[in-house]
């Protein structure tokens, strides 16, 4: 998740600037429908691995405090997906806004942050768990 929040930032919207308005509205419903198809099992797959890492069903030599920080970081990712992003997304599927495009590329950067730092805490943990070194 990590390299894919970053190809969204830093990439891909950014250059939904430059569709042309008049198409702007459909290649939004069409983004939304096809990323959700990519997007959606990869964020179920993650959630369902957290929580098993989070209730200890699965081992990992991390303390429960990292389990639970790596957790939290994903419901806020999770919040902020469906809070902030997707209705965004909704709004821009009436045609393009600068204003709302802007507050998409800001407001997404907590997730591209969250899942940088998650992604590190997961490295940590698989480390961890191979060494025995917490």
């Amino acid at each position: 998740m990590a390299g894919l929040i970053w190809f969204v930032q830093i990439v891909h919207y950014p250059l939904m600037a430059a569709v042309h308005k008049d198409s702007f509205a459909s290649y939004e419903r069409q983004h939304q429908r096809l990323t959700t198809l990519i997007v959606g099992p990869a964020m179920l797959v993650e959630a369902v691995c957290a929580g098993l890492i989070t209730t200890g069903l699965v081992s990992v030599s991390a303390s429960p405090a990292t389990r639970w920080v790596a957790a939290a970081m994903l419901v806020v990712i999770w919040i902020s997906t469906f809070f902030v992003q997707v209705p965004l997304h909704g709004r821009l599927q009436n045609g393009f806004d600068p204003l709302l495009m802007r507050r998409l590329i800001v407001t997404n950067w907590v997730r591209t942050l969250l899942w940088s730092t998650r992604a590190v805490l997961a490295m940590i943990m698989m480390r961890s768990s191979t060494t025995g070194v917490v």
